[in-house]
């Protein structure tokens, strides 16, 4: 694997794969990767001439600064797992490489970044869609690739993707778990072992919404019952637990819908913030 810390080097190396008619896949990650990440760098070798998988904690999508602080950041951990799964390049840079000075630039996507992660955190979107294309015009790849697990953010890039016509095929891979059903996430690592369990709130609660609805209760029901099960886990204080469908992430009241659904759930275990989100199919 060949790492990069600057941006010409890399586009260079890129450029010169490109001119030979190989096809570049690229992994945006901020590291502490778990599976969930290598299954996306596999996948993307399994179509892609060269896969780049990037590293890099980016500080304009966060809108809470002691959360940047305490992101994970295990670098040699990641470059080993990286290895082990044939990635070809590795892209690492520095802040003052993405931001050779403070960004004024603002992304605005309408209604779909107002509502759920945009609701609770503002900006966050923004800072996204900025990052991501600083690396779709670094690395100029023909696939990207994204864990359904975010999947708000999945639907704001795939929108940047067509208003700014980027020729990139965007690739959503379902959300990897672990045995018990937690959703893999680089802020698991920060759960001591009381507060793992206590986020297994999250993922029992979308399979009984999930169960609920599909047998016909109404969504009003099931937020309450879900509710009442969030104040049987003190340590868990939930911030939003709603049905959207899958196209806008515009707000439903059942599955009965031309439109498939998703539900979609946030909360903070101890000072941990964790999101997920389950497909509801008729």
């Amino acid at each position: 694997m060949v790492i990069f810390k600057e941006i010409g080097p890399l586009k260079a190396f890129l450029a010169d794969k490109t001119s030979q008619g190989l096809s570049i896949g690229l992994v945006p990650t901020m590291g502490a990767l778990h599976h969930g990440h290598l299954e996306l760098v596999m996948a993307s070798k399994k179509a892609n001439s060269i896969t780049v998988c990037s590293i890099f904690v980016n500080p304009t999508q966060f809108n809470n600064p002691s959360d940047l602080e305490k992101y994970p950041r295990t670098a040699q951990r990641d470059i080993t797992n990286l290895d082990s799964v044939g990635c070809d390049v590795l892209f690492h840079p520095e802040k003052e490489v993405m931001y050779q000075k403070p960004s004024t630039i603002k992304f605005d996507f309408g209604k779909l970044d107002k509502v759920f992660e945009g609701e609770f955190r503002p900006g966050h979107f923004s800072g996204v869609a900025l990052v991501v294309s600083k690396l779709f015009n670094i690395v100029n790849p023909d696939k990207a690739y994204f864990g359904q697990k975010d999947f708000q953010q999945f639907k704001i890039i795939s929108r940047l993707v067509e208003e700014l016509q980027f020729n990139i095929e965007l690739i959503c891979f379902p959300t990897l778990r672990e045995p018990d059903g937690l959703a893999m996430s680089s802020r698991n690592l920060r759960l001591n072992v009381e507060e793992r369990k206590s986020a297994l709130f999250f993922y029992r609660a979308l399979q009984f919404a999930k169960t609920e609805l599909l047998k016909g209760t109404d969504l009003k029901s099931v937020q309450t019952k879900v509710r009442e099960m969030c104040s049987l886990e003190p340590r868990v204080r939930l911030e939003y637990f709603e049905l959207a469908d899958t196209e806008n992430l515009n707000l439903l009241e059942s599955v009965k819908q031309p439109t498939p659904s998703i539900l979609l759930v946030a909360g903070f275990v101890g000072e941990i913030r964790l999101i997920d989100n389950m497909f509801v199919e008729n």
